[in-house]
């Protein structure tokens, strides 16, 4: 049986449950030869690992994984991923984190019944709550924009001689072209910081 038992771990570069499979694969006796295990950004779901692994596996093979959420990243593709391993491939499969979608036991008409639904129900979640996070994540970025962070790169620290310029542009004495070739940047770029300068000027003197 061993050699015929496959674990699947799926994390995102900043994902820290590695680990967490790893233990759940290793309670179940999977061989160390046989998980295979992808990483990957946020925007990429190129999973050749995966498709490694969907390669070697045979009918009556058994595959375990911590959470249906690994099988794909939104409800059509984890129905697609089950239905192509379980119905085309014809292997078991075991959701460790839901005892309920275990292929080994209910293969009665009733058992499979009970397993696709509760599939559907949880690839379902599985994908809202991906769009929710997502959507929070959303609605934090609007909120903090609107406190006044700012988000990317930090501006490049002024050029010394900035004060020294921009005093001589505000009273007039040079104009913005040359003020902007004196402190090295684009017209742009000086106007930009100088609209920063003076905010930062009112701000000290409330």
């Amino acid at each position: 049986m061993g050699e015929n038992t496959y674990g699947y771990i799926r994390v995102s570069s900043t994902d820290q449950n590695e680990d967490r499979q790893r233990i759940a694969l290793r309670k179940r006796a999977v061989p160390k030869e046989n998980i295979y295990m992808d990483k990957q950004s946020g925007k990429d779901f190129n999973r050749p690992q995966y498709k490694k692994l969907v390669r070697r596996l045979r009918t009556g093979d058994l595959l375990y994984v911590l959470s249906i959420d690994r099988l794909g990243r939104d409800y059509e593709e984890i129905q697609n991923q089950w239905r192509v391993l379980t119905k085309e491939i014809g292997v078991d499969i075991c959701v460790i984190d839901m005892p309920l979608l275990d292929t080994r036991s209910g293969k009665d008409l009733m058992g499979t019944f009970i397993a696709d639904l509760v599939l559907q129900i949880l690839s379902f979640v599985a994908e809202s709550e991906r769009t929710n996070i997502r959507q929070r994540q959303a609605e934090g970025i609007e909120a903090a924009r609107a406190r006044g962070v700012r988000f990317g790169r930090p501006p490049r620290a002024l050029p010394e001689n900035y004060h020294s310029v921009y005093q001589r542009w505000r009273t007039g004495d040079i104009t913005g072209v040359a003020a902007a070739r004196e402190c090295g940047m684009p017209l742009s770029t000086f106007r930009y910081r100088a609209r920063i300068y003076e905010s930062a000027k009112r701000q000290d003197h409330t």
